[in-house]
């Protein structure tokens, strides 16, 4: 039997969009499954309140996707990324160090946006292709592999038959399921407050991580909202202490964001209503099994901090194009599954594992451990070649001249 696509894409998250736009522009035939349609308004009670931050080495990649054209309007740009620490007995910051992209490169670090608004642009961008198929609604259900070919089956009752299969479909992933691919999984005990706020201080472009005990405090920019400067916060706590936060009234919740923001933006208001995520760290046992690609949360789920989860899904998508542009005839194949697994398995766990680390100093609550992280902090951002190190780090790149 012939093939019905080249590729088909399980998961219509945002990487899975972003996949689906990639490979498509790039000529191969696409089908992409969701069983969730898009929610692509901010004011559905569905939507994802949570952002993205996408770092300079992401605006190629959305180019290429013709993607940018379409995101660039709604961007914040992100200039300067602050880290403060305020883990005394009061919180106020007692070390504070800030990293201009304008060291590293001529522009900004990234650019932020919202995560429905993402979705809102990708799939306006699939309906300009002719080359994808976009199928909310229907999910994918069972995968069966041979050299040559997999057929995954719908839930429609229906079954495709492709030369790749990439598993853009999270944490969860029923495609990395029925491949018999493991994971490693670290929970913390933590959840994140997802919402945006306004405030009477300009952020500037400035990226705000203020670490304190249980998590850290994240502002990141948003355009302006209402004629008011605007943040998307993601508010890192030990999961009881989230949940109460969570449905505390909104004028108690304001002043306890603003003595947890350490007043650096003046009075926080709330914008839109707050959303609740699990922290954990995972990592799947491979990136790839027979005509299989995992890439996101499907492959790697890491806390929110530093920007690294899309992008570090970005960093799978590029290196599956390179593979597929390289030798199209080979697509899905064992040669390209195995160099696609040996070139990005390796970065992805160290890249999990420092995460993983930064998060855990941030739980610290003991007096002297705190003191330790703050000394640290000093101590590690204050030199200059270790600065750009950690921001070229930060960035995705691994160049550091």
């Amino acid at each position: 039997m012939a093939i019905d696509h080249d590729i088909l894409i399980s998961g219509g998250g945002v990487a899975g969009l972003t996949a689906a736009a990639l490979f498509g522009t790039a000529g191969f035939s696409v089908l992409l499954c969701d069983p969730t349609p898009p929610v692509t308004s901010g004011d559905d009670e569905a939507a994802d309140l949570r952002t993205t931050a996408l770092l300079q080495p992401a605006r190629e990649l959305l180019e290429e996707s013709g993607l940018w054209s379409r995101l660039a309007p709604h961007a914040a740009p992100l200039q300067v990324m602050r880290i403060v620490d305020a883990g005394g007995e009061i919180a106020e910051p007692r070390v504070s160090r800030e990293f201009d992209a304008s060291e590293i490169t001529s522009g900004p670090f990234g650019w932020n946006l919202p995560n429905w608004l993402l979705r809102r642009e990708m799939v306006a961008r699939l309906s300009e292709l002719d080359t994808v198929t976009f199928r909310p609604g229907v999910a994918t259900t069972t995968l069966l592999t041979r050299e040559r070919e997999a057929i995954v089956g719908l839930d429609d009752g229906t079954r495709v038959r492709c030369r790749l299969v990439i598993a853009a479909d999270g944490r969860t992933s029923p495609m990395r399921e029925a491949a018999g691919i493991s994971v490693s999984t670290r929970r913390y005990g933590q959840k994140a407050l997802a919402f945006a706020v306004t405030h009477p201080i300009p952020h500037d472009n400035v990226s705000t991580e203020v670490h304190r005990t249980g998590g850290p405090f994240t502002l990141v920019p948003l355009p302006d909202r209402d004629g008011m400067p605007c943040s998307a916060v993601v508010w890192m706590d030990d999961g009881v202490e989230a949940l109460r936060l969570a449905t505390l009234p909104v004028p108690v919740f304001e002043s306890a964001m603003m003595e947890r923001s350490c007043g650096l933006f003046g009075p926080l208001t709330l914008a839109t209503r707050r959303t609740l995520w699990p922290i954990i760290t995972q990592v799947a046992e491979r990136m790839s099994g027979e005509r299989l690609a995992l890439i996101a949360e499907a492959a790697h789920v890491v806390p929110p901090i530093g920007a690294q989860g899309l992008n570090m899904s970005l960093g799978d998508l590029r290196a599956l194009r390179d593979l597929a542009v390289a030798r199209p005839e080979g697509l899905g194949d064992l040669q390209m599954m195995e160099t696609y697994h040996r070139s990005r398995h390796p970065e992805v766990k160290l890249r999990a594992a420092g995460i993983d680390a930064l998060n855990r100093a941030s739980q610290l609550s003991a007096r002297p451990l705190r003191d330790l992280r703050a000394a640290g902090l000093s101590a590690l951002y204050g030199a200059a070649p270790v600065r750009r190190m950690l921001m070229q780090m930060g960035l995705g790149t691994r160049d550091a001249s």
